[in-house]
């Protein structure tokens, strides 16, 4: 809509005009002026709208969307209801009853486990209460969980009495326990540092300040002399799953900032890129997951083609799932590319209060899709199945809502520049890349799990604020990836870490032996 023309009127000119219209009697020139005030009405009202959902945006950026539920976007609907419905139409469900809030001694995986006898009786003896049956043991026994508080790190000071003979001075020193070892800081100790500052965001300072109050001093700069060291002894590790995740089906990507100190003060061409990112990539192959990170000044598409580079030439293209944002593309690479589902949802809840209508059937219409994939998962359906019952399922409801769609813009029932406009349009402009769910088999609604992933990422930079060499984001990037895997392959990550020290010279031998999935607790070591 153009701007409208400036017609500058003081209050009696007004009130001359509004008499005119009341008694009907309008002049030349009367008709220009009321057409400029519709026009400027609507143009305020347009804008405030867009401003509204712009500051929507900014607050969800500076202190995150809380829900974005379509019971809590929309509340006059039921959203289990089908499109079109009203909540009249559904009945009532009952509230699943909550659980007791605690956890189950079976989840304490990595609480020292004690077997405790009775104290006078066993399995084969005679019963003290009926002096007639025989005990025996019972498959589930009693359980009794006590935590006890520790500093992350703890020490154990060996006092070595030292004897000195008073004729010749000859000192005879203790000899230490059995497994002291040589190194003041073992396994266990770099895999906590890592875990605390690469998986958990707390950064070196803190560490150090909590570590000193406890009185087991860890100063930062030995924090990181020892995070240095444990990523050297691991490295191939992490080289391996990059290898690994240019082999599979399906790859997510996306970008966030970051910031490096040292990129940043050597900036001053002006030629030279200023943007700094780190690249979430997560890969997946049936039910194995990797996830993957790369910070530097390449931003997400770029780190793609690094990756594909390693794909075996004799596979197919990859699925690649992202938004629609044209850095996410891999330009000198082929992929299959399927844009997020989720991204485009997040536009209609954007403006969903101001045209609650148009994006209610919207939203309704994508809940169907997403309970279509929810019974696909939960039935186990393979990625043939799976394709079959979204064409079946989703299929007809993606079609009349593309309909419904086009025919708001063609007919004009929405403005192409407002908000609804331009989430309409970016719906249909990509609809193909959202709807490959119903083109090709394993290809996802949405980038959800590389937008958890990068969650990872953000709690450093929220907590640590940057990196400040190349070297130290290589070091954070090989942490994250490896913990973020053996968080998707139920593994746990500081036991991970610290057996792969301990067989760092087979690691670096076959460290494709040495993935998470490869991994076996039980005894320590890596299956092939």
């Amino acid at each position: 809509m153009k701007t409208p023309e400036r017609i500058d009127l003081d209050l009696d000119q007004v009130d001359a005009l509004l008499k005119r219209v009341e008694t009907g009697s309008l002049q030349d020139g009367d008709y220009q002026i009321i057409k400029a005030m519709v026009e400027t009405i609507h143009l305020l009202s347009r804008s405030v709208d867009q401003k509204a959902t712009s500051i929507k945006r900014l607050l969800r950026m500076l202190f995150g969307e809380r829900t974005e539920k379509l019971k809590d976007v929309i509340k006059t609907k039921d959203p289990s209801a089908k499109p079109g419905t009203s909540s009249e139409d559904t009945s009532d469900k009952k509230d699943k009853p909550k659980g007791h809030g605690r956890n189950a001694a079976v989840e304490y995986t990595g609480a020292d486990q004690i077997n405790v006898s009775h104290e006078t009786l066993k399995p084969g003896d005679n019963c003290s209460g009926c002096l007639k049956g025989k005990l025996y043991e019972m498959k589930v026994p009693k359980f009794v969980v006590r935590i006890t508080g520790k500093a992350p790190l703890h020490a154990t000071v060996y006092r070595m009495q030292k004897l000195r003979c008073n004729l010749c001075g000859e000192i005879f020193k203790a000899t230490p326990p059995d497994g002291v070892g040589e190194e003041k800081y073992d396994e266990a100790s770099g895999a906590m540092i890592a875990l605390l500052k690469y998986g958990s965001g707390m950064p070196f300072n803190r560490l150090e300040q909590l570590q000193a109050s406890i009185g087991v001093p860890l100063p930062a700069s030995t924090q990181w002399e020892i995070a240095e060291q444990v990523a050297n002894r691991i490295y191939p590790v992490y080289e391996e799953l990059k290898r690994q995740a240019a082999q599979d089906d399906v790859i997510y990507n996306d970008d966030t900032t970051m910031k490096i100190l040292a990129l940043m003060q050597n900036s001053d061409d002006p030629s030279e890129r200023k943007g700094i990112f780190t690249t979430g990539i997560l890969s997946t192959l049936n039910d194995r997951k990797i996830a993957l990170f790369c910070t530097g000044r390449k931003h997400a598409g770029e780190n793609m083609v690094d990756l594909l580079e390693k794909r075996q030439t004799d596979r197919s293209p990859p699925i690649q799932m992202c938004d629609a944002l044209s850095r996410n593309m891999p330009q000198a690479l082929k992929t299959i590319l399927a844009n997020c589902l989720a991204h485009s949802r997040r536009k209609f809840v954007d403006v969903a209060s101001s045209f609650p209508e148009p994006c209610l059937y919207v939203l309704e219409s994508l809940a169907e899709v997403y309970k279509n994939d929810k019974i696909a998962k939960e039935q186990h359906m393979t990625a043939d199945q799976r394709l079959a019952f979204h064409q079946r399922e989703s299929g007809p409801v993606m079609d009349k809502l593309k309909i419904r769609l086009a025919n708001q813009l063609d007919q004009n029932e929405v403005e192409p520049n407002s908000g609804l406009g331009q989430a309409i349009s970016y719906m249909l402009n990509h609809w193909k890349q959202l709807t490959l769910f119903l083109q090709e088999p394993n290809a996802p609604l949405d980038n959800n799990l590389c937008e958890q992933a990068l969650k990872r990422a953000i709690l450093h930079r929220k907590n640590a604020m940057f990196y400040k060499t190349e070297h130290g984001a290589y070091i954070g990037d090989l942490f994250m990836s490896l913990i973020h895997t053996c968080k998707l392959s139920g593994v746990n990550a500081f036991d991970y870490l610290t057996v792969l020290q301990r067989h760092r010279s087979e690691l670096f031998k076959h460290p494709e032996k040495w993935l998470p999935w490869n991994y076996n607790p039980s005894d320590s070591s890596a299956t092939a």
